[in-house]
């Protein structure tokens, strides 16, 4: 569980912003795709997307781990995301899915992944409050829960993991609290209102969103041909759309950023 302990430490751990099963999968692939290591042009959320047709990757007590096999070598990762109120998951056992954690499997990786997987169902088998995920309020209480989970764990894994695992279950209940939810990401909710004649108008809290957002001339063909935009290191997401009078849309987006370097800077 090498992988999941490092995206707890290194913050790749939130709330998802939908609920909606597609909506969150897509999501955090794109939240993947960002991430620097990711070479550009990899189609992380139609991998996930394509896997999810062939088979459902929930795997019971309210988890899920789909993945996207991609055709290059590097590290395995993981981001895994938080739904408070539960996913409509169709898992073999019916419950929502709470929380889903999602891998990136280079060519390199296979095997390791398989083991990783492995040991998160025998985790999830033993492990006797799975089922208190649910009582979680926030991700907070999230990454305790699964700090717990690794903790009971710990006996089933390799020597070195287990050395991972106890060091960072030594850690001040305080200091583990106030890692940053996600130590390199931005993730920045913005409205683009757009009409005939009417020049875009972006609504955000971010100023430098702003002006990046308003700099781009075909913003909002692209959103309405992709769903998405992605250029100068911000990715923008098309979530839904409403149709007003006159011609006029508003486009519900998130902005997420990636700043890379920060995972060194990380405490320890």
């Amino acid at each position: 569980m090498e992988t999941f302990l490092d995206a707890i430490q290194e913050g790749r751990l939130f709330e998802l912003p939908e609920n909606d099963k597609t909506r969150a999968l897509q999501f955090l692939a794109h939240v993947i795709e960002a991430f620097p290591e990711t070479p550009a042009g990899t189609d992380v959320v139609g991998l996930v997307l394509k896997r999810e047709e062939t088979a459902n990757t929930g795997l019971g007590k309210g988890w899920a781990c789909p993945h996207a096999r991609v055709p290059y070598e590097g590290d395995l990762m993981c981001v895994i995301g938080w739904s408070p109120a539960g996913i409509d998951y169709q898992a073999f056992d019916g419950q929502p899915v709470s929380l889903i954690v999602m891998h990136v499997v280079p060519n390199n990786q296979r095997s390791r992944y398989l083991k990783e997987i492995s040991l998160l169902a025998k985790a999830l088998s033993t492990y006797p409050d799975v089922g208190k995920v649910k009582e979680a309020k926030n991700l907070d209480d999230v990454r305790l829960y699964l700090l717990d989970m690794i903790e009971s764990a710990r006996k089933a894994a390799t020597p070195d993991v287990r050395a991972r695992m106890i060091t960072l279950q030594t850690k001040p209940a305080g200091l583990i609290q106030t890692l940053p939810e996600i130590s390199n990401l931005i993730i920045e909710p913005a409205s683009i209102i757009a009409g005939p004649d009417l020049k875009p108008i972006i609504l955000a809290q971010n100023p430098t969103l702003i002006e990046y957002l308003e700099k781009i001339p075909d913003l909002v063909e692209k959103l309405e041909k992709d769903g998405l935009y992605q250029d100068g290191g911000w990715r923008v997401l098309k979530r839904s759309v409403s149709v007003y009078q006159k011609g006029r849309v508003v486009y519900d987006c998130l902005a997420i950023k990636i700043i890379a370097g920060t995972f060194n800077n990380m405490p320890s």
